[in-house]
């Protein structure tokens, strides 16, 4: 895998660490509290983190994969310039979501900060766990756009490029 492949991919990269951690975790945890009888007492700490983390850092790649559940059945009978209208509108709803809920992230970060509350077992700061949520609205934000407007065209481009080398 090159460097360009890691940087674009690399919310996906840390949300399938986060994922891993969360099953080491939890394996461990059942492990250790039904066969050894000493449970993990930061288990639960660590696994809230990483199921937040791995959420939000798995959402922003499913918008540049387009694995989000989508209905598009109704839209495809639709004639070219109504679909067209109709993905303009779903961007633009996506992206004021998107923005909103990056604002109350910060909302929250600023609340966190303020408080000074953290975790009662490991003492993580909540504003450092919380802090994803802005971060991967903005992901998000980035991914929809790339997804919306560059890779059809960079599909068609392929598309074209592979069609050329097929003639010659």
């Amino acid at each position: 895998m090159n460097k360009n492949n890691i940087l674009v991919n690399l919310d996906l990269i840390l949300a399938a660490f986060a994922l891993s951690i969360l099953i080491v975790v939890t394996f461990g945890g059942v492990i250790m509290r039904y066969f050894i009888s000493q449970p993990i007492i930061w288990a639960e700490e660590v696994q809230l983190w990483c199921f937040l983390w791995m959420t939000f850092l798995g959402a922003g790649a499913a918008f540049r994969y387009g694995s989000h559940v989508a209905v598009e059945m109704v839209v495809s009978k639709f004639p070219k310039n109504i679909q067209k209208i109709v993905e303009i509108f779903d961007y633009i709803v996506c992206m004021v979501v998107l923005a909103y809920l990056a604002y109350l992230g910060c909302d929250i970060i600023k609340l966190m900060l303020k408080i000074g509350k953290s975790t009662s077992i490991l003492h993580v700061p909540f504003y450092f766990i919380n802090g994803i949520v802005p971060v991967c609205c903005v992901l998000m934000m980035a991914s929809h756009t790339y997804a919306t407007f560059f890779m059809k065209k960079d599909e068609t481009n392929d598309k074209e490029s592979a069609t050329k080398d097929q003639e010659e």
